[in-house]
Formats: structure tokens, sequence, C-alpha cells
């Protein structure tokens, strides 16, 4: 592993990002912090955690570079199609309505590395660097405040659960540039494991006649492979919401796996990332005037024109919104996995079930999909339509979709 030179950081880290003007109410400054129910409870532990994040860059070595991505999010969607206007429509399957998938500016670098100092030296650990203010411009940093924010706050609750990422600290460059310092999770996401399995179906179909046994077989290890990434996706979300935390940039990309291959889907351990713009949705963080930061501007934009006005309403809405990225989750593993390379769908969409299931029907390069969606009475269908369901309130919540039928063992 090659170090790299880095700038030996003159302040606290946390003090650092803390100062960096963000949405979030309760951060780290007050001796008191609201809980969802409005009662004080100590910060003790959230100072506790935040002190303990390794903050000197002279305790980290950085090896190579893994890659870099964007942040995706939902920036709008509009209604279901009818009429002329459906008949007409060329980009739509059935009554799918494309969704704007947006893609932030601010391009994130990961890097692997270790702690070479301390109790935990020789800890394997991934770096997340925000580009500096020159490249970035402000919205990196507060990027960056957001996230370790979030980390910090989650990470003070005592029965975090296995499907978060830990941050274990971070430190700034002489370039401005940002560093977070993750234990190692794994290096492939779900989008690596995705295109890993849709390549691997393209080469058996293209090798002629697939073994039947060999392609039940291979089907069956990907069903339950899928099941468990969507299993502790939905555990990860569900921590989140009953912390009063949003995601909202729920993806392919921002789900870590240790392992990406089948045959070890007993030991897979799926875990959340890319909490940048994640939202404190605690009553007192949702008062007027509260809800006016820069990286929740369009969320709340999307609340306030659907109907959300309250702090409980808003709350409601954010928790639904971060439901229909699952969705568009669930909707990504559902085909891309189970399909040759390049028949992917090439946008997300709101479904009318019966019209989707006929269109995918009729395309036998798409009958694995259905196969999988099809199982419990079409149990899969069911449950993608609750979660892209039109009407926010008719949404589940995190443990509905955990409890669903579809993720408990009707799958084989």
């Amino acid at each position: 592993m090659n170090p790299v030179a880095v700038h030996r950081v003159s302040f606290d880290c946390v003090s650092r990002f803390s100062s960096i003007p963000r949405e979030s109410g309760g951060g780290f400054s007050g001796d008191r912090i609201m809980n969802s129910r409005g009662r004080n409870r100590p910060t003790r532990r959230l100072h506790a955690v935040t002190a303990s994040l390794i903050t000197s860059a002279d305790s980290f070595e950085v090896g190579r570079l893994i890659g870099s991505y964007g942040f995706m999010n939902v920036t709008s969607y509009s209604g279901l199609q009818s009429g002329a206007e459906f008949e007409s429509a060329s980009d739509d399957i059935g009554r799918l309505k494309a969704q704007d998938i947006g893609e932030g500016g601010v391009k994130i670098r990961l890097y692997e590395g270790r702690i070479s100092q301390g109790p935990f030296r020789g800890t394997p650990i991934t770096f997340k660097v925000y580009p500096g203010q020159r490249a970035g411009g402000i919205e990196a940093d507060m990027m960056a405040a957001n996230e370790l924010n979030a980390h910090s706050f989650l990470q003070s609750n005592k029965n975090l659960p296995a499907n978060l990422l830990i941050l274990v600290g971070g430190f700034e460059t002489q370039f401005g540039e940002q560093w977070l310092a993750f234990r190692d999770g794994g290096k492939d996401s779900v989008a690596d494991y995705a295109r890993i399995a849709s390549e691997k179906t393209s080469r058996a179909l293209s090798q002629g006649v697939w073994n039947p046994y060999e392609k039940e077989v291979t089907m069956k290890r990907r069903r339950n492979f899928v099941i468990a990434i969507l299993q502790g996706a939905m555990k990860g979300l569900a921590f989140m919401h009953a912390n009063d935390r949003l995601h909202q940039s729920l993806g392919p990309s921002s789900i870590v796996l240790n392992t990406p291959a089948e045959r070890e889907a007993i030991y897979l351990i799926p875990r959340l990332r890319d909490l940048a713009f994640s939202v404190d949705i605690r009553p007192s963080c949702l008062e007027e005037g509260a809800t006016s930061g820069a990286l929740s501007e369009q969320l709340w934009r999307r609340a306030t024109a659907s109907g959300a006005f309250t702090v409980f309403e808003k709350r409601a809405f954010g928790i639904a919104d971060d439901i229909y990225e699952a969705g568009l989750l669930f909707a990504y593993l559902a085909f891309v996995p189970f399909c040759e390379a390049g028949r992917l769908l090439e946008n997300t969409f709101r479904l009318d079930i019966d019209a989707v299931r006929e269109y995918c029907l009729a395309d036998e390069r798409l009958e694995e999909a259905v196969k999988f969606l099809d199982f419990g009475d079409r149990a899969g269908w069911e449950l993608l339509q609750a979660m892209l369901n039109a009407d926010h309130r008719k949404r589940p919540m995190a443990e509905a979709v955990l409890s669903h039928r579809f993720l408990n063992g009707i799958v084989k």
C-alpha cells in the first residue's frame, strides 16, 4: 500500500465540518437534542461518538483508487398518463411513466486504505473523497458535513444494525478535499453485482442452449441473493427512519456488499452508504423555516406540491419518498441481474403492474424477471406497486416492506 502525502489537520475535523452551513437542526452543538416524541435526551453518547473519530491524517495510509461516481436522486415525478397521451407515448411501457432522475455535479472518489496508528492499526478502510470548494463548490463541503453529521448521529445509537457503513474518521487535505474514512464493508456495490450478473447471463445465452439444470440452479441462487440484498437494504432504511433520518440517495451505487458471490448469500451483509443528502426529520427540525436547507430544498418543494404542510405531513412525505427510491431499487434488482446486458430498462418508472407484466411476458429475454416477481401469486409485483404507488400516503413503511411475504420465504 503506497501512502500519499496529505496535509496534517491543524484543527478538529468535526469542528471544521460542523462550522459549514447545513440543513440539519441538531448538529453537534447544544447540550440536548430532541427525539421524535419531542422529549429531551442528553447528547453524551453523540459527543462520545464524534470524540472517538480519528481526525489526524497521520493516522491513515491511502492505497489505490477504487473508482468514482456521482449521487443519484429523484428530482421530480409526475402522474400516470391516460387517453391519447398514453397511447402516443413512445418512451412509456404500458402505463409506465418515466421519472426525472438527477445526478449531482459533485463527483466522489473512493480509495482503499488502512488505519496506520493506534489500537486499530491495520484495520482496512475505504476513503470517500469530496472535492474541495474549488472543484466542487460549497455544495461539496455541505454534503461532506451532512454525511459526517448523519453517521455520527446514527452511530450514537446502541442498537446500530450491521446494515449501515461505519464512519471511523476523516481529515482535510491542503487542497481543501474532505476525506471521510469508513470501515471496509466491501468493494462491490449492488450496481457492480447487477452488471456482473447480467454479463454472465449474456455469456451463457451466447453459447447456445443453456443447460436447463444449470440455468435453474443459477437462477435460484440469484433470486436468493437479490432477496438478501433487499432485506439488508430495508433493514438499514428501517433503522434510519426509526431514528428520524431519511436517506434520500438510495440506489444501486449506495449499497455495498461484503461479497458479490451468489454462492455466499448466507454470509451476505448489504450496507447503506452515501448519506450526504440525509435529512433530519425530527419534529424540531421540521418546524416552519427549518426545512429550507439547500440539500433538501427539492424534497420539501415536492412535499408542498403534494399537499404536505404540517410537520407530521412533511415527515410522512419524506419517509414515503425514501420508500419510492427503495421501490426503484427493487425494480432495478428485479430486472437487471436476470436479463441480458443491454436489455436493461433505460429509465425508471411508476408502474401499472398488469400493463408492465404483459409487456414483459411478450419478451422472452425478460422471462426470468417475470418468474422472480411472479412467486407467491405475483407477490413481487404487488410489493413493487405498493412501493411505487403514485399516492405517497399509500406507500408502506420500511418495516411493512420487510414483513411482506415476498421477502419472507416464498421465493425459491
